[in-house]
């Protein structure tokens, strides 16, 4: 008997830690999910959003787009539950899910989506007939569904003051802008509630605010810079990264005025040392890069060399006049960005250039790009728009063709690769099944805080 009881005793200690284990890692619906991060935004319209990652996650919460793209940059569907192709390809019509609602409660409708859509594309032929939403250009547009997907192209139900309203799975509850936004769980979001009652950002924070803010409780969930990584996580914080998505560069507002010109730059880019400030300043993080593009993104990045070649850089130095100067800009509050700037202004006067370093500075400055999307046309076309270049032909795309079309964007001499970084958040240990997608973005859904209650 007092064997079989002590069997009894170790059976019950077995089921008491299996079914604690399983409450451990079963999903708990609740609490208030507190984020920090550096973006800072004045309007939650996504149509007037700054362009980056952080605007991106922010819409993500609030608005949905008629499809998004998977991490291999493959469109799904989201508002929209079907599409086909019309008019050889010039267009596309839309069939939208029904039974969606707005978080003002009104329905989803193809007249919204119209209204929507010219606001952010006035440029675009977009009608309504019946349930479907057709898109129609002048020319074939073999890259609109991954366009669509875009955070500026997010269905916004405007009012007659022109604040939006979102289908997203979060609704707006408290909006401070610049500084807070709080957003509620929506009850009735068509794919399903999130788990976590509300959310609380807190915006314009500094990376080293934002890990004193994790370390110290206040936030679950906060943005990690390139150089910190290794610290993150030898802290034992839950580190996850994107794929290599944002590109930082050195961008000229102008193209080079004459052939002199045109010289003193390709001198400086062949002065930079790329793989010492990889392995110092940014502590390993990301990837050395003379491509627009990540390799993981298009395949072929690491055909352009990341190798200063300080001899043909001194022969173009020496067949321009005087010494060749620049005056480079940079984001005065972002400490990486002035050491990166410092030494490429080290690096140019080692090749007989001369940088100067002013953080007002617009002719040259060094730059982070958030890439548009994980489908690689998108982002060069993107890319390319903002650069002011021609536009790229929009017609069947091949490899060779985007190959092609990034040579083109770099002869233009208007921007010099210098690096691709991942982005990386950290989070504490109540913070479960929260991901990062390889663009960058943050999917927070589907993740649920544990209770510190026993």
């Amino acid at each position: 008997m007092k064997r079989t009881g002590l069997q009894w005793l170790a059976i019950s200690v077995l089921l008491i830690s299996a079914l604690s284990a399983n409450a451990d890692t079963r999903p708990q619906y609740g609490g208030t999910l507190h984020i920090t991060t550096s973006m800072s935004t004045s309007s939650l319209d996504p149509a007037e959003m700054p362009d980056s990652v952080g605007a991106r996650n922010l819409v993500a919460l609030i608005f949905d787009t008629l499809v998004i793209v998977d991490a291999t940059g493959r469109p799904q569907s989201a508002l929209a539950e079907s599409w086909q192709s019309v008019a050889g390809d010039r267009g596309v019509e839309f069939h939208l899910r029904r039974n969606v609602k707005f978080h003002d409660g009104n329905p989803l409708t193809t007249e919204i989506v119209v209204s929507s859509l010219r606001k952010a594309n006035p440029a675009w032929n977009v009608t309504a007939g019946g349930d479907v939403v057709s898109i129609e250009s002048a020319g074939a547009i073999p890259e609109l569904l991954q366009e669509l997907s875009l955070s500026r192209n997010a269905i916004a139900k405007r009012d007659a003051t022109g604040n939006p309203s979102g289908t997203g799975p979060f609704h707006i509850v408290d909006w401070q802008p610049g500084k807070r936004l709080v957003a509620a769980a929506n009850e009735d979001y068509w794919n399903g509630r999130p788990f976590v009652d509300e959310i609380d950002i807190d915006m314009g924070r500094t990376f080293r605010d934002q890990m004193n803010a994790l370390e110290s409780g206040r936030a679950d969930l906060a943005e990690v810079a390139p150089e910190q990584m290794h610290r993150a996580v030898s802290q034992r914080y839950e580190l996850l990264r994107s794929s290599p998505i944002e590109l930082i560069a050195l961008k000229f507002a102008k193209e080079a005025a004459s052939a002199q010109e045109k010289a003193s730059r390709d001198a400086l880019r062949l002065s930079i040392e790329r793989q010492s400030m990889h392995n110092v300043l940014l502590q390993g993080a990301g990837q050395p890069s003379a491509s627009l593009l990540p390799t993981w993104m298009s395949g072929y990045g690491f055909v352009f060399s990341t190798e200063p070649d300080r001899l043909r850089a001194q022969q173009l130095r020496d067949q321009i006049p005087g010494v060749p100067s620049f005056t480079l800009g940079y984001d005065n509050n972002d400490p990486l960005a002035r050491l990166l700037a410092e030494r490429v202004a080290l690096n140019a006067k080692e090749t007989g250039l001369s940088v100067q370093l002013n953080a007002s500075a617009t002719e040259l400055r060094l730059v982070r790009i958030p890439l548009a999307s994980c489908d690689p046309w998108s982002s060069l076309l993107v890319l390319n728009n903002q650069l002011g270049l021609p536009p790229i032909e929009a017609k069947a795309h091949s490899l060779d063709q985007l190959f092609a079309s990034e040579q083109s964007m770099l002869a233009s001499g208007r921007i010099i690769p210098l690096f691709h970084l991942p982005l990386a958040y950290a989070a504490g240990t109540n913070l479960r099944d929260w991901t990062v997608m390889p663009g960058g973005k943050l999917n927070v859904t589907g993740a649920w805080l544990k209770s510190s209650q026993p």
